[in-house]
């Protein structure tokens, strides 16, 4: 199969962070496009058209794919279509938190996600494209001078002082929903606070704030491509 051919993907599909397939990195909906990048052993690396995300899938999944009969070409959104989109993205998340479900590593189709992929699905549903992980996420979005400064719809981020590891959809007030982990989170999607005093959990995340941004546009492949490194 020639390299950096577009296909199209005709059902969802899990990719993976080596040619073993063996560790989920991310997923990927029927519909969306992909290249193929080169083959080792029984898979293929690809790379995802909407958000130029890698990974791995099985040789054995060429059954979900089809040329694609025209290529993949972003959207453009500015901040004011993103304004217009933040309630429903913001339901999209609320949604997915009614629904039973747990932290799922490289979770992005539901009902089981990570904190990142929650994110980047809630804002996909309204043709709104992220980049795919946390530190992507920070590094794209318009940083606030601090979290004070954030409106329902803005992201807040937590990790180490050198790396963003989590990221949050802000709700006003305080409150913000982000699908956390089992060791220091709710293995799943919840609300937690802006505030240490409010439970263990928001406490924990507090020690780790690094900060706020907001979304002032859309994703362009090819254009905002960050660098992520898979095993190999």
């Amino acid at each position: 199969m020639p390299a950096l051919t577009h296909w199209h993907i005709t059902a969802d599909l899990d990719l993976f962070d080596s040619p073993a397939c063996d560790r989920l990195a991310t997923q990927a909906a029927a519909g969306r496009q992909l290249q193929i990048l080169e083959q080792q052993d029984q898979a293929w690396l690809v790379r995802l058209a909407e958000d130029d995300y890698p990974g791995w899938i099985p040789i054995s999944d060429r059954q979900h794919l089809q040329p694609a009969s025209t290529v993949y070409q972003p959207s453009q959104h500015d901040r004011t279509a993103i304004e217009a989109a933040i309630p429903n993205a913001i339901a999209f998340a609320q949604a997915a938190a009614a629904q039973p479900n747990v932290y799922l590593w490289g979770g992005c189709l539901g009902p089981d996600y990570d904190c990142s992929g929650l994110v980047q699905a809630a804002f996909a549903a309204q043709g709104i494209w992220l980049p795919r992980d946390a530190w992507q996420q920070e590094q794209f979005c318009e940083p606030l001078a601090s979290w004070e400064a954030a409106q329902a719809g803005d992201l807040i981020f937590f990790g180490r002082p050198d790396r963003c590891t989590h990221v949050a959809l802000y709700l006003g007030d305080r409150a913000y929903l982000h699908s956390s982990g089992r060791e220091i989170g709710r293995n799943g999607i919840g609300i937690d606070w802006l505030d240490p005093s409010a439970d263990p959990v928001s406490d924990r995340y507090w020690q780790q704030l690094r900060g706020a941004g907001r979304i002032t546009r859309s994703y362009q492949s090819g254009c905002d491509r960050f660098s992520t490194w898979l095993s190999s």
